[in-house]
């Protein structure tokens, strides 16, 4: 071991602000006391330090793949040394790499050798590079990665130089000592822009900028200076870095949020996580919800439960908007009447399955204008607070008035007056979807009820969210909405709904597995460009292509949504993109889960105990009772 003695003389007399005086000023501050080289470590003062070259990279990197050694919580610094290649040098490298490559190809040809498939992979990004760098759409540089490990004695620097290694290694870096040249290696680390060891890789651009250690696979904080906790919500935590990802969508330009993935890919499951959090912090959240999933939650928060197709459960299409202040006064807009009228234009049209003629319109609107005033609800807003008139009603409506047309559309209506699909429409409303969580469950209507059950809901919940009395945050939530998206007037109501909610404080949340159907129109696109996040879970192979072109997806980004596990994502909102994996605690995960064997163990464990005695004890199996009744 060589030890060389740096010691620190003072300052002559009359120097002592001569900071370039020797042995004093910033040269004392900064210099060891001394520094003793050994084979593969330093021992700089009091401290223990090992030097190391990277000379093994993956083949394929992600942006911010560096982060993990940057937040190593031991002290480790790492210097990347850049040396640009003018384009000249480039090409005249490239095309030499690329003749040996052929050379070795056609000589394993001749001697009837196995192909080597590393020399293959390397052949392949030889000629991507070359065309790349031919067209000016990037450059190559010389890059250097450098590690050193500090620590506070021998015993201490083994054991960090293990855990650094171990780090490297899971990154698929190959770090090797800088064995006898540990006094240049640490030189090289420190801020001086000497690379002594010139352990050098060529890269081209995108890998130097995934590489550059300043970038970040996690999202970035709204207000990089505040050192307030980040706000929004939880979604889980980043695949890239460990670091968590939380996403605020009301400070973003629209509050809206879309989310694709294949049946099985945990899309109600991440839906309704986001939903949880948000009510904690006091977000009012409407579902719309066509598989009862949503039960058990709106149960366990103490929501409200909308059952659509059950005994008794009423939507009256007639209803005016009339909203409650919170001084207890009672407001409607201006042209709610005409409104609802319109309204009931499409929602007759959606009934009949096809929108009325031009006079049959004629028709149905002087009804629908006698329907109110038979009611007592005319022009006057005084009125408006009246009961309003039914379904049946307007088909007496027409069915009086003595016109051909005017018969023939209510005896189209009669199946939803007096027939099957009555239910729905044989009364007024039953509930008023009121509550920080309103859930409206459509999985027992009837499959011919359906369209228009969902368009009476969504009404239900644009009144709720329009209400300009009650100014709060609120999400609308639609879960497997390309049942919605198959019928144009409720395409078009969900349209209308993502271009008009940010102005209310809302915003729209589209869940679906079909991602063709939503992708397939030009109603479905405009609804996912509205949406400034976006989220894509696990794709089959049959629409990656077309959500790939839709999102513009890397190839990268594209191999990962085909071998997602479930959970598995990917967040995008405008140029920040981030994989991430949901995860919930054993709380939630309990309120939120529809694996059927998890609710099939959490049923069993709910049954009353003496049940279960019942069931198990052998002695109470005493077979059919006799004539004696014992």
């Amino acid at each position: 071991m060589i030890r060389r003695l740096l010691p620190r003389r003072p300052a002559p007399a009359g120097a002592g602000r001569d900071r370039t005086a020797p042995g004093g000023g910033e040269a004392g501050v900064f210099a060891p006391d001394s520094l003793a080289v050994g084979a593969r470590h330093l021992e700089v003062g009091s401290n223990w330090v090992a030097s190391f070259a990277v000379i093994g990279y993956p083949r394929e990197v992600h942006p911010g793949w560096l982060q993990p050694l940057l937040t190593y919580p031991g002290r480790v610094d790492v210097a990347v040394h850049i040396e640009p290649i003018d384009p000249v040098t480039a090409a005249t490298r490239l095309k030499k790499q690329l003749a040996r490559f052929e050379s070795g190809r056609r000589s394993n040809d001749e001697h009837g050798r196995l192909p080597d498939p590393h020399v293959e992979a390397a052949t392949e990004d030889a000629y991507d590079l070359s065309s790349r760098v031919a067209r000016g759409e990037g450059r190559l540089f010389r890059l250097g990665l450098y590690l050193t490990v500090h620590a506070a004695s021998r015993h201490e620097l083994a054991t960090e130089v293990g855990a650094v290694r171990s780090l490297a290694a899971s990154l698929l870096m190959d770090a090797k000592p800088a064995s006898y040249r540990a006094l240049q290696g640490w030189v090289t680390c420190l801020p001086m822009g000497l690379d002594l060891l010139g352990m050098r890789r060529t890269f081209d651009t995108q890998a130097l900028a995934a590489s550059f250690p300043f970038t970040s696979p996690d999202l970035p904080p709204a207000d990089p200076t505040s050192v307030a906790a980040p706000t929004g919500v939880l979604y889980g935590y980043n695949i890239g870095s460990q670091g968590l990802v939380h996403w605020d969508r009301f400070a973003l330009d629209n509050h809206n949020s879309v989310v694709l993935g294949r049946s099985g890919a945990g899309k109600s499951y991440l839906v309704k996580l986001e939903l949880l959090r948000s009510l904690y912090r006091g977000i009012e959240i409407h579902v719309i919800d066509p598989e009862d999933e949503y039960a058990r939650l709106a149960q366990a928060v103490g929501g409200t439960y909308v059952h659509l197709g059950a005994d008794g459960v009423r939507l009256n299409p007639f209803d005016l908007p009339i909203h409650t202040r919170p001084d207890g006064r009672r407001t409607a807009p201006r042209d709610a009447l005409v409104r609802r009228s319109l309204f009931l234009h499409t929602v007759i049209g959606v009934l009949l399955g096809a929108q009325p003629t031009p006079g049959e319109r004629a028709t149905l609107d002087r009804a629908i204008t006698a329907t109110y005033q038979s009611a007592g609800i005319t022009a006057d807003p005084r009125t408006w607070t009246r009961p309003a008139p039914l379904l049946a009603d307007l088909a007496h409506t027409l069915s009086t008035s003595g016109d051909t047309e005017a018969a023939d559309l209510a005896a189209r209506l009669h199946p939803y007056v007096n027939g099957a699909f009555s239910g729905l429409f044989d009364g007024p409303t039953t509930s008023r979807p009121e509550g920080h969580l309103v859930v409206f469950s459509l999985r027992d209507l009837p499959d011919e009820l359906k369209p228009v059950g969902t368009l009476l809901t969504l009404d239900a919940v644009w009144r709720r969210v329009s209400n300009p009395a009650i100014r709060r945050p609120r999400l609308v939530v639609v879960d497997e909405a390309w049942l919605l998206m198959q019928d144009p007037a409720g395409a078009d109501f969900l349209f209308r709904m993502a271009k008009a909610s940010r102005k209310q404080w809302a915003g729209l949340t589209l869940a679906t597995q079909d991602a063709a159907d939503v992708l397939g129109t030009e109603l479905g696109k405009a609804v996912v460009a509205n949406a400034a996040t976006q989220i894509l879970l696990k794709q089959a192979p049959q629409a990656i292509d077309e959500i790939a072109a839709t999102f513009n997806l890397s190839d990268g980004e594209r191999q990962f949504l085909l071998s997602a596990e479930r959970g598995q994502g990917l967040l995008s909102a405008g140029t920040q993109r981030v994989a991430f994996e949901a995860i919930a605690s054993p709380a939630e995960h309990r309120l939120i889960t529809t694996n059927p064997a998890e609710l099939a163990e959490m049923a069993a464990d709910e049954e009353p105990a003496d049940t279960q005695v019942a069931e198990e004890d052998p002695f109470f199996d005493l077979g059919p009772a006799d004539d004696t009744g014992l």
